[in-house]
């Protein structure tokens, strides 16, 4: 991906988790130690002292991070007065490669150059920095330049006719963004146990009618013999 100072490097991802509420981020005391050596340089926080059930990570190297677990702390419903034994939503959305707009509110030099008038290629100068200056003659004969920053591949050559807002550079973004949503169940132990004995009693019962069923067999084959 193309960096801030215009060179290239890996690229970064990031990802944000939105848990239910009173699901939060699991206390280091509370993380397996299988989790914490496959997580070792991956820093998970919450959004916010607020929002504890919106986890972010990121930006992190996305060539040596491929898969990130998020250790969930879910509530007990026995102790909470809002949590249940229900089903319920977790969204999840991942990204890689920068941002296109920067906090200011101007944009990075992750976006495509576009041309401010249209006209005819005149020149293009590459400067030492590695910035080039695009030189576009407009119909009324004026000379426009247009500032390209360094990193940004040209698209254009000189005689080409272009027209107002055409590309100028190949999009630099080679980033995205994906989401997805799945769900997570706070099940009852008492339910499950309750469950099991459940199966493990028409197992029972089965087993006991078909035992006496060859009982009955026998003793109809011994009278028939008689």
């Amino acid at each position: 991906q193309l960096l801030a100072n215009g060179d290239r490097g890996p690229l970064n991802v990031g990802a944000v988790v939105i848990l239910p509420e009173e699901f939060k981020l699991a206390p280091p005391n509370r993380i397996p130690q299988e989790i914490k050596a496959k997580n070792k340089g991956i820093y998970i926080s919450p959004y916010s002292s607020k929002s504890e059930n919106i986890l972010v990570v990121g930006p992190i190297l996305g060539d040596k991070n491929r898969e990130i677990s998020f250790p969930v702390l879910a509530p007990d419903p026995t102790k909470s007065t809002t949590a249940k034994f229900l089903k319920y939503p977790i969204y999840v959305g991942a990204n890689r490669g920068r941002g296109q707009i920067n906090p200011n509110g101007e944009k990075s030099n992750n976006n495509p150059i576009l041309a401010s008038t249209s006209g005819k290629i005149t020149t293009i100068k590459q400067n030492e920095n590695g910035s080039n200056d695009i030189s576009i003659k407009t119909p009324d004969g004026t000379i426009i330049d247009e500032k390209i920053s360094k990193g940004l591949l040209v698209a254009v050559k000189p005689g080409q006719t272009i027209s107002k807002d055409s590309l100028l550079t190949v999009d630099p973004n080679v980033g995205g963004f994906g989401q997805t949503e799945t769900e997570i169940v706070l099940q009852n132990s008492d339910r499950i146990v309750g469950y099991l004995v459940f199966c493990l009693t028409i197992v029972l019962c089965q087993t006991l009618l078909i035992l006496k069923k060859k009982q009955y067999e026998k003793v109809q084959t011994a009278e028939m013999n008689f």
